[in-house]
């Protein structure tokens, strides 16, 4: 009897719990599926108002590369490959052309320096046969010092002033030209002309190989017509602007000349001993001869 009365409230309390129970089951796979796509159409509503499919939307049905494009980027790269190999063969034609300029400029300047050095040999022939001081040998006067002339007396009313040299169109053959006018100057005795002369050259082809020579040169001139001060300054000047330059130890040797005749013997050994020192093993030979009487000129120990 007791569990016939019980039984009438169990099943009410199940029936009363179903509900809650259907409720808290998981959903199904196909109710998921159902609830995103439901869920997905919304979404295209919003994004796409004219119904387009979101599978093609925005994308374009071409395939990424066709042919035609590759074919257009192989030929784009065989011109890229012609251009380049256009470029070396042009930068090899253009070093070959530069090493034969430079050839050709050597040998050029190698036939400038002969042809001087065979006009300055014919310059002290002709003073040794009047009574200039004797010359070295052949052998050495292609590395002599210009010669020093026999004094002359200027006037000094009228000064020779040096004809202006026309242009050659090749500024080596200038400069070569402007030298050989101030140096011809200065063996025949015009001192003051050499020195305007060579001035000139200077201030025109400052960069030339021949400034050395130039200025050791107007140092010489002022030397010469009796201006030892002013000589020894612009030999000291030239030798300190270039001492690598061709007639930096020339104008070392002068300028202890010039000391020597300044009364200065003491700075004149100063200057000789600074030339063997700079200079070691590469005086050149005629100063080399030089240098032991100018020493004992001067006294030097």
């Amino acid at each position: 009897m007791r569990f016939r009365a019980v039984l009438p409230f169990a099943a009410l309390a199940a029936l009363s719990l179903s509900p809650a129970a259907a409720q808290r089951r998981p959903p199904t796979t196909e109710q998921r599926v159902d609830r995103l796509e439901k869920q997905v159409r919304q979404v295209q509503k919003q994004v796409f108002p004219k119904g387009q499919p979101a599978d093609t939307a925005g994308f374009s049905d071409d395939p990424a590369a066709t042919q035609d494009a590759v074919n257009n980027l192989n030929n784009r790269l065989d011109a890229v490959e012609k251009q380049l190999a256009d470029i070396v063969r042009q930068a090899e034609e253009n070093g070959n052309r530069v090493g034969q300029m430079e050839t050709e400029l050597t040998r050029l300047r190698a036939d400038q320096d002969r042809r001087l050095r065979a006009l300055e040999t014919s310059n002290a022939a002709a003073e040794t046969d009047t009574g200039a001081v004797e010359q070295p040998d052949q052998s050495e006067q292609a590395d002599a010092p210009p010669p020093r002339p026999k004094p002359k007396v200027e006037s000094k009313t009228t000064k020779a002033e040096p004809a202006a040299l026309a242009s050659t169109g090749n500024a080596d053959a200038d400069v070569e030209l402007a030298y050989d006018q101030g140096y011809q100057l200065w063996t025949a005795g015009k001192y003051d002309a050499a020195i305007t002369s060579l001035r000139a050259m200077v201030k025109k082809h400052p960069d030339s190989r021949r400034v050395s020579w130039a200025n050791n040169l107007i140092g010489r001139s002022l030397l010469d017509k009796g201006q030892p001060r002013a000589a020894a300054e612009a030999l000291l000047a030239n030798y300190r602007k270039d001492p690598k330059g061709e007639r930096a130890q020339d104008s070392l040797f002068y300028l202890g000349q010039a000391l020597v005749k300044l009364g200065q013997p003491g700075q004149a050994c100063k200057a000789y001993a600074e030339l063997e020192d700079v200079y070691s093993g590469q005086i050149r030979a005629p100063l080399k001869a030089a240098l032991p009487s100018a020493k004992a000129e001067a006294k030097c120990s």
